[in-house]
């Protein structure tokens, strides 16, 4: 292999570095298989089985990536938990509509191969896909010299779930009076990020040093992976009513939790009915923002909703407490005055 591949590695992609790095992560990729997979890593193409659960099934996709955070993550040398970060952006998003995750698969690219780097990566993607449920069915790792620079790497993900047709979550049931519930977040998720490191650039910090409040360096902070919801939901799913669900992402409460509503519907946010994490008065204070900009950019400690009837949701909150997550009710759904915004915040006084 070494002579035929020689021409081809004087170039700048090295075939056998691709060949170890498959060799490296075949267990971590074994590791997520489930009932579903009836193939192996290095085909070409990955192949799973239905298994009949669903009476009229339904396959849901969805594809991500995680922004400038990859840019911190190579800045601080951390690359461990960034491939976590990916499969939550996925499979968060069609747990929305009620999917369960059946497979995820990655695409890997970079200027110059290093085997150890991008074991790391894949090592955190199997361990995502261990928490969400689902199976790491294939990927592509591209070398691709002149295009990125030696040492940087871009991600990108791609998830598929199914649903009963029955059952599919879509927010036309929400009415008024129904309640909204958020799920806390472990921090800035992955979302904001070229903000982020506007911010972090100004303040002169460096990764382990401290950020004021938070208990945490800066590198802990920042580099905190996106919270996987797909266990707790599925749990919520089996015993109570969900009307809609918000994965809060790119463009903050303000332009996600619209996208389930009815047009003559509102949800009205109660800001202060949960605790914000520290990080976000941080980033607030030294960005010299708002809270209204604050929630239009930032998850700013919630990173999923509920909307559920009033009569379950003290019920709700209670289950996912037991399941140890940290809930919180935060606002209800009320009628959409003419003219009106579809998700209004209030603000408690010199909260802004």
């Amino acid at each position: 292999m070494a002579d035929r591949a020689a021409a081809y590695k004087a170039a700048g992609v090295d075939i056998d570095a691709g060949n170890s790095l498959v060799s490296r992560i075949k267990s971590l990729v074994a590791g997520t298989y489930g009932k579903g997979v009836i193939s192996d890593i290095g085909g070409f193409g990955g192949l799973f089985k239905l298994d009949g659960a669903c009476a009229e099934p339904v396959l849901v996709a969805s594809t991500d990536g995680v922004g400038t955070k990859l840019k911190l993550a190579h800045d601080f040398n951390n690359h461990s938990t960034i491939g976590i970060d990916l499969v939550a952006m996925c499979v968060n998003d069609i747990l929305v509509q009620g999917a369960k995750p059946l497979f995820f698969l990655d695409y890997f690219a970079t200027g110059k191969l290093s085997v150890d780097l991008a074991a790391s990566v894949v090592a955190g993607i199997a361990d995502g896909c261990k928490d969400a449920g689902c199976a790491l069915l294939g990927g592509e790792t591209a070398e691709m010299p002149g295009f990125y620079p030696d040492g940087m790497y871009d991600l990108a993900g791609f998830s598929v779930g199914i649903v009963d047709n029955a059952k599919i979550i879509d927010g036309s049931s929400i009415g008024v009076d129904d309640v909204v519930i958020g799920i806390e977040s472990s921090g800035p998720h992955s979302n904001g990020y070229s903000l982020i490191r506007k911010i972090l650039a100004q303040s002169g910090l460096g990764p382990n040093d401290p950020i004021p409040l938070t208990g945490k360096t800066v590198a802990g902070a920042l580099l905190a992976p996106t919270r996987i919801y797909v266990k707790t939901i599925l749990n919520l799913m089996r015993d109570f009513d969900i009307k809609g669900m918000v994965h809060i992402t790119g463009g903050g409460f303000y332009d996600n939790v619209n996208r389930i509503l009815p047009k003559g519907v509102a949800a009205h946010i109660r800001f202060g009915s949960w605790d914000v994490p520290p990080v976000f008065d941080w980033l607030r204070e030294q960005g010299g923002l708002t809270w209204p900009e604050m929630l239009q950019i930032f998850n700013c400690g919630i990173g999923f909703m509920l909307v559920v009837a009033p009569d379950i949701a003290q019920d709700v909150v209670q289950r996912l407490k037991a399941l140890h997550e940290y809930a919180h009710i935060i606002g209800r759904i009320e009628i959409r005055k003419d003219g009106a915004e579809q998700v209004e915040v209030s603000f408690p006084d010199k909260a802004c």
